[in-house]
């Protein structure tokens, strides 16, 4: 788990998304992190603190005077590995920005050294009010990490951009928080999913690929200070948070994206599961099965990862993917070397659509890391943090 070992402060404000603070406290747990929360006075009008304290098991503060000391602001600060303030109030907001302190949440804000991650939430009139804005501006100038609030049907009934952001979003800008910022800067270019090949317009050859790899490899690019370009086959998943995102279908499409974006990319990370063959003709309507079993001939596709290795610039560097049946690794050593790769990423099949994965980072000197078993998102930063600490 990515977030395991770690200590994270949840500060609730007065919105109606409190409630979502709490599925906030309960998705961070189940990441690994150990949680407190914090509540602001106006808060607790819409949250109970005995909620807060079964949730965490911890004692819930809300003035700065609480505690046994009248230092907890202090000393919650020290403890924190990270600190995030969701949802975010247009009062909190100002009160951070002007270094107001009177209650426990912005008492320790102003004690706390880290970068705060902070979601806001409110009406949509009042997001966009100018003097909100001019406060979140000072906030980003400060080291504040905010999280963008979403557009959508607001409380009040109105419609617009005020909605707290999704829980899976705030988590990952409070991973880029916590994570050590080993991409900075670096743009990386990542493919995922199965490609379909369509012989008609509902029927078409692909593989068991869930692009949940590739998915949370953008995820935890981002979370390094990365900028991800995820360039991904049709999934059932929700585009990562922090990416730039480009969707295709075959893998003709992928490669004209691969192609045109490879050029800007310090990193390229293939991790598509594209298909080696596509049907030779196309039917543009149904083909009815009453009909004689039609005989459907392959013809080979572009070979995207081959391209990207002639095309390497000095300094790029490029990590495939290999999924074998037998002879992992030194099949894997093979496809490195022919498609000129920096690293090859070597994993059974059978972590095909699971959420677990496990495996073997090989390089060009011959080194080979093992990757233990774990969950993907857990195994994509393991996989980074082993390329790139360097």
């Amino acid at each position: 788990m990515v977030l395991k070992g770690k200590k994270i402060t949840v500060g609730i404000t007065g919105s109606i998304a409190a409630y979502k603070g709490c599925e906030l406290i309960r998705y961070l747990q189940k990441k690994g992190a150990t949680v407190r929360a914090c509540i602001t006075p106006s808060g607790r009008e819409f949250i109970g603190e005995l909620t807060l304290k079964a949730l965490t098991g911890e004692e819930v503060l809300s003035h700065w005077k609480d505690g046994k000391t009248g230092l907890e602001h202090i000393f919650w600060a020290r403890w924190s590995d990270a600190f995030v303030i969701a949802p975010a109030t247009a009062n909190t907001i100002a009160k951070l920005s002007a270094g107001i302190t009177d209650n426990f949440l912005t008492s320790m804000a102003l004690a706390y050294e880290g970068s705060i991650v902070v979601a806001p939430a409110m009406n949509c009139q009042m997001y966009k009010n100018p003097a909100t804005q001019e406060n979140l501006k000072k906030l980003k100038e400060r080291g504040y990490l905010v999280v963008e609030p979403s557009s959508g049907e607001l409380a009040c009934g109105e419609e617009g951009e005020g909605r707290l952001a999704e829980i899976d979003h705030i988590y990952t800008e409070l991973l880029r928080s916590l994570l050590p910022d080993y991409l900075k800067g670096k743009r990386v270019l990542i493919t995922a999913g199965g490609t379909r090949e369509y012989f008609d317009p509902i029927r078409y050859i692909s593989n068991a690929s869930s692009g949940q790899m590739g998915y949370s490899l953008a995820k935890m690019v981002y979370a390094l200070g990365g900028k991800p370009v995820l360039i991904s086959a049709q999934t059932c998943l929700e585009k990562p948070y922090g990416a730039e995102f480009i969707q295709v279908v075959s893998a003709r499409d992928m490669y004209d994206a691969v192609m045109e974006n490879l050029d800007r990319a310090d990193v390229v990370i293939m991790n598509s599961a594209v298909a080696d063959f596509r049907p030779a003709s196309y039917s543009g309507s149904k083909l009815k099965k009453d009909r004689e079993s039609p005989e459907v001939r392959l013809e080979a596709n572009p070979d995207i990862l081959k391209a990207v290795g002639e095309r390497k610039r000095d300094g790029q560097v490029v990590i495939g993917f290999a999924a074998e049946s037998d002879n992992i690794l030194e099949n894997a050593k093979g496809k490195l070397e022919r498609k000129n790769l920096d690293y090859i990423v070597a994993n059974r099949l059978d972590v095909f659509s699971r959420d677990e994965h496990s495996g073997w980072i090989l390089d060009r000197d011959g080194n080979v890391v093992e990757i233990p078993p774990m969950d993907k998102e857990s195994s994509a930063l393991y996989i980074l943090e082993k390329i790139f600490k360097r």
